[in-house]
């Protein structure tokens, strides 16, 4: 039998239908190759899906052909698709959500891996992330100043309304990838632009990591496992918080002899919330923080940690001491604008948010 890597296997039941996410890169041909050499004995369908972003020109053309070539080669279903990422960054720019290149890139492709699974073409998408692309992702997030939440950076597993994403790499580093086709012969395509140092991921892997390293060359684990924390703790907070916004989170408008007035409007209920002052003050500080931006999030809407303290400000609390945040009066009356169109209102009872239209 041929070598294969390391995976999690309890993620797989025979008659699973997986479909490979194949750029040509290393990763993804290994992860392809792998799966192709353990079909028989986990009882899987096996197929393949490669998206041509519109970028790179000759060289992506290429890359499709060596997918094309790879999967005929091991007698492997391709799903080929054409986007524009160019098209797209345009449009997202003109709507007024912009989107960055790698953005848009990955946008669409998830867009099309959501597509084949709920088409019924698979039963999950594997994609060929690795742990020197969750060490990146914490790292990067870390700089952009990421709650908890985004500190758990990269998921083993995505559960969507019909499948899954799927990373079963995730705990695999890139130089054993490499490895393991160096004894296959087996060659790969790399991607010329991982090497522009004007995208930050590649600036943090080429010039930010090794340097770190030198501080604690099992970096790349230590920001892993960091991920792996922050995950399992955000799952605690999270049945938490379902536990209990369903008895903070008020909606409507208070109205004289009790009760509240609730627009019957379509759509309506979600335009506000409103929360007791009273109850806010009986939380600890974690919680507290985690109810505003839960609230805000009911909204559409994501609070900075500077957002969060403003917040915290107008309801009464000392606020945390973050650089640059304007202070709020703590009164009634007092009107708190927030980004994406949010509103917080403070009453002599409640804290009010509310989307401004």
């Amino acid at each position: 039998m041929s070598p294969t890597l390391p995976f999690d296997r309890t993620q797989f039941q025979p008659g699973d239908r997986l479909c490979v996410a194949l750029s040509g890169g290393a990763d993804s041909v290994a992860l392809l190759l792998t799966f192709h050499a353990q079909r028989e004995s986990l009882g899987i369908g096996l197929s393949a899906v490669h998206v041509h972003h519109g970028l790179r020109g000759e060289e992506a053309d290429a890359d499709q052909r060596f997918v094309e070539d790879l999967c005929i080669a091991h007698d492997i279903p391709l799903h080929l698709h054409q986007a524009s990422v160019p098209q797209r960054v345009s449009e997202t720019r003109a709507s007024g959500n912009a989107e960055t290149i790698e953005e848009a890139a990955r946008n669409l492709r998830y867009e099309i891996f959501t597509n084949l699974l709920t088409s019924g073409h698979a039963d999950a998408v594997l994609t060929a992330h690795t742990l020197d692309d969750q060490a990146e992702t914490v790292l990067m997030k870390l700089l952009r100043g990421a709650w908890t939440e985004g500190l758990s950076a990269i998921h083993p597993t995505i559960t969507l309304a019909k499948g899954k994403i799927l990373r079963p790499f995730l705990q695999t580093r890139r130089s054993e990838i490499e490895a393991y086709l160096t004894q296959l012969n087996q060659p790969w395509r790399n991607d010329s632009t991982n090497t522009d140092t004007a995208y930050t991921r590649n600036r943090i892997r080429r010039e930010l990591l090794p340097q770190l390293r030198t501080y604690n060359p099992n970096l790349d684990q230590t920001l892993a496992n960091m991920a792996e924390l922050a995950r399992e703790e955000e799952t605690r907070w999270q049945t938490e918080l379902n536990r209990l916004l369903p008895q903070l989170l008020l909606p409507g408008k208070p109205v004289r002899g009790g009760g509240r007035a609730v627009s019957t409007t379509p759509g309506q209920s979600q335009s506000e919330v409103s929360i007791e002052l009273d109850r806010l003050h009986t939380l600890d500080p974690a919680l507290r923080r985690r109810v505003l931006r839960a609230a805000a999030r009911r909204l559409g809407a994501r609070l900075t940690f500077d957002e969060t303290a403003r917040l915290l400000a107008l309801c009464g609390f000392r606020p945390y001491p973050a650089i640059g945040a304007p202070t709020v009066a703590a009164r009634t009356g007092s009107t708190l604008h927030l980004p994406s169109g949010l509103r917080a209102d403070r009453s002599p009872r409640e804290l009010r948010l509310y989307r401004e239209v």
